[in-house]
C-alpha cells in the first residue's frame, strides 16, 4: 500500500525496515543519534538533517554517534563490513570525502578484486551532495563523478522518495561498497512510497517521461528540473524523453542509447562541473556507440567550472535551471 511521504522519511523507513530484518545492519556517523550519553533529550537530532531520527530508540547499540573524524569512522565501517556486519555510515557532506578517500577508493573498492573475489565489503556510505542550501563551496559540491570513476564502487543517486527507499534497501543488501548520494535539496520533496519493503535493482534507468524528439538525461534533483523544462517544451510542440539513470555505476547505457537511436538528439544535464563529469561521460558514450543516430551535436547543461558560490544570486545562477535545459533542447532541435 502506497502513501505520500518525504524523501527524508523514505530513507529513514528503509533503514528501519532493514535494521528490523537483519541484525547485522548498524548505523553510525556524526550526530546520527544526537548525542548518545550526553545530558538532555536522547535522539535529539538524527543527523544534520534529521534523516536517522527515531532509530536509536528502536535499535539501541546499533545506531551510534562517532567522533568528528571521517577517516576513523569510515575506515571502521569498511573494516566492520569485512568482519561480517552490514554498516551504513553517514559521511555528512560528500565534500568531506577528502578526509577519508583513501579508505574508500584504495581499500573498500579493491578488496573483492585483490582477494580473488573471496572478500565482500557490504558497506553503504550515505552522503548528501549538491548546491542550493547556501552552504558555500566546501559543503555544496556534486562529486558523484569522482566516485563513479573508481572501479569497485557502486554509486547511487535517487531523485524521488520511491527510488530513495528501494535503492537504499538494495544498497544495504548488496555485497559491494555503495556510495549512496542524497541531494540535499530533495529531503522535503514528497511522493508515493509503498509501506512494504522493496528493492530496486542497480543499473536500471527510469524513463521518467516519454518523448520522441529529444533525449534528456539528468541526475538527482535535476531530473525534476528536466521534467519541468520538458513540460514547457511540450507546449511548443517538442516532446522530450527524460531519463534518470538512478545509478551512475553501474550505468544503464542501453536505455540511453535506445532512446537516442529513436530521437536522434541528446541533452545531458549534470550539476557537476563539466570537465570529466557525468555529462561528458554520457556524451562520450553516446558519441562512440550511437554516432550514426545523432541528428545534431550533443548538448551538455552543467554547472560552470568554478567552486560553488555562497551569494544567493550567484548560487542560483550556478545551478542548471529549466531555462538552460530549454535552450539546449532548442539548440539540438534547430539542426532539423
Amino acid at each position: 500500500m502506497a502513501r505520500t511521504i518525504s524523501y527524508r522519511e523514505a530513507i529513514n523507513e528503509a533503514l528501519d525496515q532493514e535494521m528490523a530484518r537483519d541484525p547485522r545492519v548498524v548505523v553510525f556517523g556524526e550526530d546520527n543519534v544526537g548525542g548518545t550519553g550526553s545530558p538532555g533529550e536522547m535522539d535529539a537530532w538524527g543527523g544534520v538533517l534529521g534523516v536517522t531520527k527515531g532509530l536509536y530508540g528502536k535499535y539501541p547499540g546499533r545506531v551510534m554517534d562517532t567522533p568528528i573524524s571521517e577517516s576513523a569512522f569510515i575506515g571502521a565501517a569498511i573494516g566492520a563490513a569485512t568482519g561480517g556486519l552490514r554498516p551504513v555510515a553517514e559521511l555528512m557532506f560528500i565534500d568531506f570525502m577528502g578526509v577519508c578517500f583513501d579508505q574508500i577508493f584504495n581499500q573498500a573498492a579493491k578488496f573483492r578484486y585483490m582477494f580473488g573475489g573471496k572478500a565482500v565489503t557490504p558497506v553503504v556510505i550515505r552522503t548528501m551532495w549538491g548546491a542550493g542550501l547556501r552552504a558555500a563551496a566546501q559543503h555544496s559540491q556534486s562529486l558523484l563523478p569522482i566516485f563513479t570513476h573508481i572501479p569497485g564502487l557502486k554509486v547511487v543517486a535517487p531523485s524521488t522518495p520511491y527510488d530513495a527507499k528501494g535503492l537504499l534497501i538494495q544498497a544495504i543488501r548488496d555485497d559491494d561498497p555503495v556510495m549512496f548520494c542524497e541531494h540535499k535539496m530533495l529531503y522535503d520533496t514528497t511522493g508515493d512510497v509503498p509501506e512494504e519493503s522493496y528493492a530496486i535493482p542497480f543499473g536500471e534507468a527510469n524513463v521518467v517521461r516519454d518523448g520522441g524528439d529529444v533525449t534528456v538525461v539528468a541526475v538527482g534533483k535535476l531530473v525534476h528540473t528536466a521534467v519541468e523544462a520538458a513540460a514547457a517544451l511540450a507546449g511548443e510542440g517538442v516532446e522530450c524523453e527524460v531519463i534518470d539513470p538512478r545509478t551512475t555505476s553501474p550505468m544503464d547505457t542501453d536505455t540511453i542509447l535506445e532512446s537516442v537511436e529513436a530521437t536522434g538528439r541528446l541533452v545531458v544535464v549534470d550539476e557537476a562541473t563539466p570537465r570529466c563529469g557525468l555529462a561528458s561521460d554520457i556524451s562520450a558514450t553516446v558519441a562512440q556507440e550511437a554516432f550514426g543516430s545523432l541528428r545534431a551535436p550533443i548538448q551538455m547543461v552543467t554547472a560552470p567550472h568554478t567552486p560553488v558560490p555562497f551569494a544567493d544570486s550567484l548560487e542560483d545562477l550556478y545551478i542548471p535551471d529549466a531555462q538552460k535545459i530549454t535552450n539546449a533542447v532548442k539548440a539540438v532541435m534547430a539542426h532539423g
